[in-house]
């Protein structure tokens, strides 16, 4: 009684944004089966259509999808206006979207940057400025952004990305300070590696698999479903004296030295 109490999101409504991703796909069940109404937002409809019917098969019937271009704001307002529409207004936010690339920084030219810079940063800008209006009016409000283990010192092979989360990091401690007693609430997790496809392909070597399982204490990679409980409690009225925070999920990756 008293946990369901502490963690209680019955009827809170969440929107992720990147909600059609490899991470923020498993976040947006872990809150539906939470009791929260949602709103998974991508720029891939397609993907976000899909994640929101596997929800709705699990019988969690108050989800939708939506379609959301995270470098414009107009979007964000288009995407808000609809979601309040439907449910009444927003809750949580979590800012996931954002794509990578591993090209060396001699070869990175300005489309390349501003596409990563404008999908991470920007997006999350956007996301915190226009649904963080929303919340500070109903004095309430947690909104949740994505940084990564590259946000400082960065990773190799990341170096636009690794920017980019950096600058989340301080748009999150930046936004916990302004916004501490105003109800609103805005943190950061921090993953460490939980590979896709994509990155076992660009990035991970044997041989940088091999240095990062070494730096890792707990000898493994992430799994999507363990950033679930950090989302939760950060959703919820049991993280309620934190904000500007940047928490950890990385198997101790950053506790390593040599």
């Amino acid at each position: 009684m008293y946990l369901n109490k502490l963690f209680n999101l019955k009827g809170k409504v969440a929107a992720v944004i990147g909600g059609g991703g490899y991470l923020c796909s498993k976040m947006s069940m872990g809150l539906a089966k939470s009791g929260c109404k949602l709103a998974i937002l991508d720029l891939r409809l397609k993907k976000a259509k899909k994640v929101c019917n596997e929800i709705i098969f699990e019988g969690y019937n108050e989800t939708i999808a939506l379609s959301i271009d995270v470098s414009n704001k107009e979007s964000h307002e288009s995407a808000l206006n609809y979601i309040v529409k439907k449910f009444g207004r927003v809750d949580i936010l979590i800012n996931g979207a954002g794509i990578n690339s591993s090209s060396p920084f001699l070869e990175i030219d300005s489309n390349e940057w501003y596409s990563i810079i404008d999908s991470q940063l920007t997006g999350t800008f956007y996301g915190c400025q226009v649904f963080g209006k929303h919340m500070l009016k109903n004095n309430s409000g947690s909104i949740i952004n994505v940084s990564s283990a590259s946000a400082g010192p960065p990773l190799s092979k990341a170096f636009t990305y690794s920017v980019s989360k950096a600058g989340i990091k301080n748009l999150t401690q930046n936004l916990g300070r302004e916004w501490g007693e105003k109800g609103v609430r805005v943190n950061a997790i921090r993953p460490g590696f939980f590979p896709t496809e994509w990155n076992k392909k660009n990035f991970i070597t044997k041989d940088r698999e091999k240095k990062i399982l070494g730096h890792t204490p707990m000898n493994r990679y992430g799994k999507p479903d363990e950033l679930i409980g950090a989302i939760l409690w950060l959703s919820s009225e049991a993280s309620s004296f934190v904000t500007g925070a940047e928490i950890t999920v990385d198997g101790g990756y950053s506790c390593m030295t040599i």
